[in-house]
C-alpha cells in the first residue's frame, strides 16, 4: 500500500507536486557577498535535498529590500538583479523532479542592529526580548508611501523568480515579520486603512497577493505561510487565522503554510510564551496539525502545516483525512532535513524512521533558540561544503561559530550598502 505521503497533489495553479513532502525554509544566511546572491554554498545545499526526493523545496528567506534582511548572509532578489546565479539555482533545485519556489520576506522589526539599518513597522513597536531586545535595530513606523512601495516590492520580486525559472513564491506572513506585524494587534496600532479591525490588518497581506498574482502567469505558484496563532496573549489569534484563510480563497493562493510564533514567542521551535487552548498540539511533535485540520474545513485550496515533524508513523498521521475528506494535504519538513537531506527517499524504503534532532537543553528560552537554530545551521555549513550533515557538534560551540559568521557577515554587508 503506498503511503499518503508519496501521492502527487495538483496545486489550483494546474502544476503537480510529486509527493507531498515540502522541504520548509530555513535561515541559512549562505549568500554569496557582496551582492547578497545564491553561490556555490546554496547551489551545494539544494543539490541534496533536490536528489534527496523532496516533492516542494522552499528556500529559505529570501529578502525584497537590500535594506531589511533577517540575517547578514540573506539573498536579496529585487528589480534589476542579475539573474544568472539565480537560474542555476533554480536548475539544480528542480533537477531532482520537484518543484522549487522561493520564500520572500521583509523582517519588518526582527531586523539585527549589526545590520546598520532603522527597522520599520506598522506602529514602530520595539521588540521585548528583556536583556536580548538590545540586539536589534531602532524601530520606526511606515509612511503610507512606503508601505505601497513595500508591496511593489514583493511583486518585483516575484516577477523576477519566475523570470529565473522558479516553479513559484511563499509569501512569508508568519514569524513575526513584517507581515505577519500587520496582522497582529500587538504591533499593528495604527488608525488608518492599513490598522485597527482584522479586515484593515489584513490589508497589506491581501495587496501583496494581488499585485504578486497580476504580475505573474497563471502557472506561476503562490503560497502564503502564515501564523494559526501569535502565542502571546493579545496577539493575532487562531480565529483571525481562520478568517484570513477565508479571505485568501479564491485570490489565486495555491497553498497556506500554517505555522506559529516570532522572535517574541518561538512556538515554530515548540516554546511558545504564551499557552494556547488545550484543543491545540504545539508543545509536542507536528505542533500546528489539529488547528490545520481545523483550517481545512473552510479552505478549498491546499493547507500545509510545519513544525517539529521527525516520524514517519506522525508524518503519516499528520496527512489523515477525517470522514469527510478534510485533512492537511502537504508537509512542511525543515529540521530534520537538515539532519538527513534524503529523507523523502529513505522514508518511501522504510528507513530513518525517527530522525534524531540536535537540541540544546538550556533553561533561558531564547538562549535555547538561538541555540538550537545554531545546531542546525551548522549542520546546513556542512552540507554547504558538500559534506554530511553531522549531528551539529556542541550547543555552546554552534552558538559561538554561529555568531562569529554572523558578525563577519553584518561587516561584509555593511561594506555593500555602503558602497551603494
Amino acid at each position: 500500500m503506498t503511503s499518503a505521503l508519496f501521492e502527487p497533489l495538483t496545486l489550483p495553479n494546474g502544476s503537480i507536486i510529486p509527493n507531498r513532502i515540502c522541504k520548509a525554509a530555513m535561515e541559512e544566511n549562505l549568500a554569496v557577498q557582496p551582492g547578497q546572491t545564491p553561490g556555490e554554498k546554496l547551489f551545494n545545499l539544494y543539490r541534496q535535498w533536490a536528489e534527496g526526493g523532496t516533492g516542494l523545496i522552499l528556500s529559505g528567506n529570501v529578502m525584497v529590500d537590500p535594506s531589511a534582511l533577517t540575517g547578514p548572509g540573506g539573498v536579496v532578489l529585487q528589480k534589476g538583479t542579475d539573474l544568472t546565479p539565480f537560474k542555476h539555482w533554480a536548475k539544480l533545485g528542480k533537477a531532482g523532479g520537484g518543484q522549487f519556489w522561493l520564500q520572500i520576506s521583509h523582517p519588518g522589526r526582527q531586523l539585527y542592529k549589526s545590520m546598520g539599518e532603522t527597522a520599520v513597522s506598522p506602529s514602530g513597536v520595539e521588540l521585548n526580548l528583556g536583556k536580548f531586545s538590545s540586539l536589534f535595530a531602532p524601530v520606526r513606523a511606515l509612511e503610507a508611501d512606503e508601505i505601497n512601495a513595500i508591496i511593489a516590492r514583493f511583486s518585483d520580486t516575484a516577477q523576477q523568480a519566475e523570470e529565473a525559472g522558479f516553479d513559484g513564491v511563499q509569501i512569508h506572513g508568519a514569524h513575526g515579520y513584517l507581515v505577519s506585524q500587520f496582522l497582529s494587534p500587538l504591533t499593528n496600532k495604527r488608525d488608518d486603512e492599513w490598522g485597527g479591525s482584522l479586515e484593515n490588518r489584513a490589508r497589506f497581506l491581501m495587496a501583496i497577493v494581488a499585485s504578486v498574482r497580476e504580475r505573474v502567469s497563471k502557472t506561476f505558484g503562490v503560497g502564503i505561510k502564515l501564523n494559526s496563532a501569535d502565542f502571546q496573549r493579545g496577539g493575532f489569534e487562531f480565529e483571525d487565522a481562520r478568517q484570513v484563510v477565508q479571505w485568501l480563497d479564491g485570490k489565486g493562493v495555491d497553498f497556506v503554510e500554517l505555522s506559529g510564533g516570532s522572535y517574541e514567542s518561538p512556538a515554530m521551535q515548540g516554546n511558545p510564551q504564551d499557552e494556547a487552548p488545550a484543543s491545540s498540539t504545539e508543545k509536542r511533535e507536528a505542533y500546528f496539525v489539529d488547528f490545520a485540520r481545523d483550517i481545512a474545513k473552510v479552505a478549498s485550496l491546499p493547507i500545509m502545516v510545519t513544525g517539529g515533524i521527525t516520524k514517519l508513523e506522525v508524518a503519516e498521521a499528520a496527512l489523515a483525512q477525517d470522514e469527510h475528506g478534510f485533512g492537511v494535504q502537504i508537509l512542511g519538513i525543515a529540521r530534520a532535513l537538515a539532519a538527513d537531506p534524503a529523507l523523502p527517499k529513505h522514508w518511501q524504503a522504510q528507513q530513518n524512521r525517527d530522525v534524531v534532532l540536535p537540541e540544546a537543553n538550556w533553561s533561558s528560552d531564547t538562549l535555547k533558540a538561538l541555540a538550537t537554530m545554531a545546531l542546525t545551521k551548522a549542520q546546513l555549513e556542512r552540507m554547504a561544503k558538500d559534506k554530511e550533515p553531522g549531528d551539529g557538534g556542541s550547543p555552546v560551540v554552534a552558538l559561538l561559530a554561529d555568531q562569529y559568521r554572523a558578525a563577519k557577515r553584518a561587516k561584509r554587508y555593511r561594506q555593500w550598502r555602503a558602497a551603494g
